[in-house]
């Protein structure tokens, strides 16, 4: 009997990290709707639907996690910095995710008993405006500054797809510094407009990666 060719390594890893980042855009869209209401102000907040947010953001975090420990090690043959680097931005922005998770599971028990207006309760939802703005909207652009070089170096992937990455760095960053500075708010058309190419750009390394992984050519240079 003729056996199977088996599953190259670099593909298995590319299919992984594929995965995990296209399941950190179905765990955070879905729990940024389900906390909108308790975030505006519900006065009896749904706690199903929080806590089903919440453990959505956890996967969400474990999944930013799980895309840099698989990465990794390709990455490392690209630049040991670059690898480093990624690791840690995405533990960091998985930690502040985390953080609002905190803060929004307080609020919900803190809003099922207390007024609306109550300083505890705006003091939460603060926590968690600057956990969103430091975490999700800030440090991805960190994470493309040193992932998308390495790969658009190394030619692991369509040089097009680590270029939307690079792009999208200072505009991100400009836009996550703007908000700090109160020019205008995270979820304003400027904000959306400025945080889309690194959007894109992780969306479709998410695609590619778990569709066609990386050029194996490419990763076969540098073994």
């Amino acid at each position: 009997m003729i056996g199977r060719n088996p599953v190259p390594a670099h593909r298995r890893l590319s299919l992984a990290a594929g995965l995990l980042y296209l399941a950190t855009f179905a765990a955070s869209i879905p729990a940024a709707l389900l906390y909108a209401p308790l975030l505006a102000g519900a006065a009896r907040p749904d706690p199903v639907a929080a806590r089903t947010a919440a453990l959505l953001e956890v996967a969400l975090a474990l999944s930013c996690i799980g895309t840099a420990v698989v990465l990794a090690p390709v990455v490392r043959r690209v630049s040991e910095v670059a690898a480093l680097g990624f690791v840690a931005a995405r533990t960091l922005e998985a930690g502040i995710i985390v953080l609002g998770v905190v803060a929004v599971l307080t609020l919900s028990g803190v809003r099922a008993t207390a007024a609306p207006d109550d300083a505890v309760a705006q003091a939460l939802v603060e926590v968690h405006r600057w956990a969103f703005l430091l975490g999700p909207g800030l440090i991805p652009a960190i994470n493309a500054l040193f992932l998308a070089p390495a790969l658009f170096r190394a030619r692991f992937v369509p040089r097009a797809i680590p270029l939307v990455g690079m792009v999208g760095i200072p505009l991100l960053l400009a836009s996550a510094s703007a908000t700090v500075f109160g020019v205008f708010d995270q979820t304003s058309p400027p904000a959306a407009l400025a945080a889309a190419p690194i959007a894109l750009w992780e969306l479709g390394l998410g695609l590619w990666l778990s569709i066609r992984g990386f050029r194996a050519d490419a990763v076969e240079r540098l073994v």
